[in-house]
């Protein structure tokens, strides 16, 4: 399976199928830091990062806002003094696409290159 980060999202609708329990075992692993959370029944993803100050966590999520807006498939992103929590799935399959598991590995691309710990 090619690694998550060299991938791209695609356009999903109601129709489209969640990912599978097979298919979480195998995504999971390029994403160790990420935990699976199932708040209102609905599966999603959702790390938090440390930042040094909320300046730096402001510039994480600018630029976490850009790639996402890039790829189309929106988080949901809270930003406060000196963390940031990003939270992935699919608003319109409720539930988790393979779309939230690239969106996680490149959102943590993001994360290596700022200030996060």
């Amino acid at each position: 399976m090619a690694q998550l980060t060299q991938q791209k999202c695609e356009a999903c609708t109601k129709d489209s199928q969640p990912v599978s329990q097979q298919e979480i075992s195998e995504l999971k692993p390029q994403i160790p830091d990420w935990k699976m959370i199932q708040p209102q029944g609905e599966s999603r993803l959702e790390r938090t990062f440390q930042f040094p100050d909320f300046k730096s966590a402001l510039e994480f999520t600018n630029h976490m806002g850009a790639a996402a807006e890039e790829a189309g498939h929106h988080p949901a992103l809270l930003t406060e003094y000196g963390k940031v929590t990003v939270t992935w799935w699919t608003h319109a399959i409720s539930g988790l696409h393979k779309n939230d598991f690239i969106m996680a590995a490149k959102t943590d691309e993001i994360a290596k290159k700022s200030a996060a710990k």
